[in-house]
């Protein structure tokens, strides 16, 4: 981040959130657990942790403890001497910290009561209540992490899969960053030497060949574009995919939910129609999050209640990234079967130009462990684009693994299309695209001729877009926005 930007950041912060404040917060979960931690970041707060921590080792009594010792002693009200938990406490001096401020971390005893004296001895102190993800701010602000890596902080909290995970976990290790440094790199290589010639006319620089500059266009363009290719993976692997098991009525779709959640979720009978409404739940597979929805029977119904179901199903299906659809083996193709199929199909015209018919589908042929009347040609000739097409059973944990495998490969066919997905977020996905847009204009500029300072415009703008990505061009309304997302004490 630039010291421009720096300054125009903290520029824009009201005096509660001045960078001198020290700050505090318990930096644990709401709720009852075994161990609670208080934080305290600034630059009193060793001066803090002193006044409310009293080292059992009377070494450590009028001077703080050696940084990122672990020292055992006690929490004390210093208006009344009252011990207030037995605990132990960090002091780890700048700049080897999370917001590379003096820091003083407390292990208190998990209970919220406990917690929240200590915050308040601490406020008392002369510390100021934290902002939700002012801590990670603050690691931002003094270059620990740049913006990117700081989103993965809350992208690797929030994680719901091992896929998700490892994604976050590589952004915050900074491999996204170093590829929009690239990019970065690349498009400002072509700038300066426009730049070089444009302003300084007097010691007759000569002005650059086009086919070098739309080379270095051409090499941050091809970067941009690979990050694009996995974007679309890389937000189904940190969100998961969600998942609409559809069909006509009584085949089965509640019993194979419960059957993949391992759980009775959803109610089962004999009754077709017994689904009314939708149920979500999420499972993993494969170590990717699923949010499956199961849904009421495609059908037409006079039913009102039914018809709202019905009307619901068709939405799910619309914003499903992924369709089970459902067939009953042990009996023959039915109207219905067709009819729902080709509903499912149709849904693509009212999509808003998103077809559903290119959403991946696998047909599952439940009740394998009734006798079979029904074929895979014959499933396959109702849905011929189908990614497979497996036997399932609710009573048969082998037909539950045959489709989870179905499901894993059918993920994995998608990342290899997404070659290497570093991108995870909506928001680097969409400045991506900015970014493409100028470096594809820059590109037809040099190949039309036109002057080198409008080509110099989108060189900048394409940066300017990249660099919101990494936080050297964020402005204060982003980060307000971003770290307004954080939990208090990160």
């Amino acid at each position: 981040m630039s010291t421009e930007t720096r300054e125009t950041l903290e520029a824009g912060q009201d005096d509660s959130r001045a960078a001198e404040d020290t700050i505090a917060a318990i930096a644990t979960p709401p709720g009852t657990g075994g161990i609670g931690i208080v934080r305290v970041s600034g630059p009193e707060a060793f001066r803090i942790g002193m006044a409310i921590f009293r080292a059992a080792d009377a070494v450590y009594r009028d001077a703080p403890p050696p940084s990122h010792l672990l020292t055992y002693g006690h929490v004390v009200d210093a208006e009344t001497g009252e011990r207030i938990d037995e605990v132990l406490a960090a002091f780890m001096r700048a700049p080897r910290t999370y917001t590379r401020e003096d820091v003083v971390e407390i292990s208190a005893h998990g209970g919220p009561l406990l917690l929240g004296r200590i915050l308040r001895l601490a406020l008392a102190a002369g510390a100021r209540a934290a902002r939700a993800g002012e801590m990670t701010l603050r690691a931002f602000l003094n270059g620990r992490l740049d913006l990117a890596q700081a989103e993965a902080v809350m992208a690797l909290i929030n994680a719901e899969s091992d896929a998700g995970r490892r994604l976050a976990l590589r952004q915050l290790q900074g491999e996204l960053s170093a590829r929009i440094g690239e990019a970065r790199a690349a498009a400002m290589a072509a700038l300066a030497h426009i730049e070089a010639s444009i302003d300084f006319p007097e010691e007759e620089v000569p002005p650059p060949e086009r086919g070098e500059l739309a080379e270095l266009v051409a090499e941050a363009r091809g970067t941009v574009d690979a990050l694009l290719v996995g974007a679309g993976w890389g937000r189904l692997l940190r969100e998961g995919l969600r998942v609409a098991l559809v069909g006509r009525p009584n085949v089965g779709k509640s019993s194979l939910l419960n059957a993949l959640l391992r759980t009775e979720r959803a109610i089962v009978t004999p009754i077709p129609g017994t689904t009314r409404d939708t149920v979500e739940e999420r499972a993993s597979i494969g170590g990717v999050a699923l949010h499956l929805v199961d849904t009421a029977g495609l059908t037409a119904t006079d039913d009102p209640i039914e018809r709202i179901g019905v009307e619901r199903s068709r939405a799910a299906a619309r914003s499903a990234d992924l369709l089970l659809f459902l067939l009953d083996r042990s009996s023959s193709l039915t109207e219905d079967d067709w009819r729902a199929a080709d509903e499912v199909r149709a849904l693509g015209d009212a999509a808003d130009g998103e077809t559903v018919e290119a959403t991946p589908v696998i047909v599952a042929l439940n009740k394998a462990d009734l006798p079979p009347a029904l074929t895979e040609a014959e499933a396959r000739a109702l849905w011929p684009g189908a990614a497979a097409v497996v036997d399932t059973s609710a009573v048969t944990a082998g037909g539950t693994e045959a489709l989870e495998r179905a499901v894993t490969t059918l993920i994995a066919g998608g990342q290899a299309q997404g070659a290497d997905p570093l991108v995870a977020s909506t928001r680097h996905a969409d400045a991506l695209r900015r970014a493409d847009e100028h470096l594809a204009a820059a590109l037809v500029a040099l190949d039309g001729g036109i002057p080198l300072e409008l080509v110099g415009i989108d060189l900048r703008a394409a940066l300017d877009t990249l660099g919101e990505i990494t936080g050297e061009t964020a402005s204060a309304d982003l980060l307000d926005r971003i770290f307004a997302e954080f939990c208090i004490g990160k």
